[in-house]
């Protein structure tokens, strides 16, 4: 009796360990990653800005519920981290910065994926409506001031 629990207990022990790698191998082959803070998956994002190419990992917004939320109650964000929030079809949005204590540069981008507009340095915890300036696609949250330091601007291509 005992060596038949033996056996099969190594035998679950080894397929618990068979799963673990393998959802390590996942990860390692570029599986979706998932941040620590919201468990929103992660994706590469770039910025093309003349000839210089400035990339960024992004938590990516799907859902309204998860759009709504975006980057409140969050004290910390990495120099090449952010959010993106993409839409369906190209429309006016805007964002405010409530329950957001920190400041953001909030990149409008418009349905051929160029920059539209840029609101640099957005106050915390402003309700404050802050809009894009026409229709787009998708909107992009970095940390405050990071636009103007990398030399991001309007017309500036993004990919993610």
């Amino acid at each position: 009796m005992r060596t038949a629990f033996a056996a099969i207990l190594a035998l679950a022990l080894a397929a618990c360990s068979a799963q673990s790698a393998g959802d390590v191998a996942a990860t390692e082959q570029g599986g979706p990653s998932r941040h620590s803070v919201s468990g929103l998956e992660i994706v590469p994002l770039t910025i093309r800005s003349e000839n210089t190419e400035h990339r960024f990992r992004v938590e990516i917004a799907r859902t309204a519920q998860e759009q709504a939320r975006g980057l409140m109650f969050r004290t910390e964000l990495g120099a090449n981290e952010g959010m993106i929030f993409p839409g369906g079809s190209p429309e006016p949005r805007s964002f405010w910065m409530k329950n957001t204590p920190l400041p953001l540069d909030i990149l409008f981008i418009a349905a051929d994926r160029r920059i539209r507009n840029i609101a640099s340095d957005t106050v915390p915890y402003s309700t404050q409506q802050v809009p894009s300036v026409g229709a787009v696609i998708a909107v992009l949250e970095l940390p405050g001031g990071r636009a103007a330091e990398l030399g991001i601007e309007e017309g500036d291509l993004v990919a993610w």
